[in-house]
């Protein structure tokens, strides 16, 4: 799969789960920040889970003023893990319509290749479920 196919996948889902090192791609790339702003103008419902780094915290602020979230709707919307030392190891992974027709695909942290993997049913049922419980442990609710 490549990027524009995920770019794709991504404009026709309702629902999207995000694991991301950096939030490179809904910050810093034209094409996903592009399709960001109309998806949450459509009430397209993204969840984060993110590490507590510097850089996440200042893409976090910027996240907020380019799609003009509240802090409320910041707070619903991201979950801050600590960091880790296997931050720099970890590529983004985003699952799709988690709660329907769950597909869940893997790229590079930051855009060294317009590759990405998509995972096979079971992996990305299993994904959504581990999302899910981190989820519920840290926020008490469903995401």
């Amino acid at each position: 799969m490549t990027l524009k196919q995920l770019i794709k996948l991504e404009d026709k889902s309702k629902e999207i789960w995000v694991i991301s090192p950096t939030l490179h791609y809904d910050v810093e790339n034209k094409d996903f920040s592009e399709l960001v702003s109309v998806n949450l103008g459509q009430k397209t419902k993204y969840r984060y889970i993110v590490p507590a780094t510097r850089t996440v915290q200042k893409n976090i602020k910027l996240y907020k003023k380019l799609y003009g979230l509240s802090d409320e709707e910041l707070d619903s919307n991201f979950l801050l893990l600590p960091e880790s030392e296997f931050n720099p190891f970890i590529s983004e992974t985003a699952i799709y319509n988690a709660t329907t027709d769950c597909i869940a695909c893997t790229a590079p942290a930051t855009e060294d290749s317009n590759d990405v993997i998509k995972y096979n049913s079971e992996t990305s049922q299993a994904m959504a479920k581990h999302f899910k419980s981190i989820w519920r442990k840290y926020k008490r609710k469903n995401p």
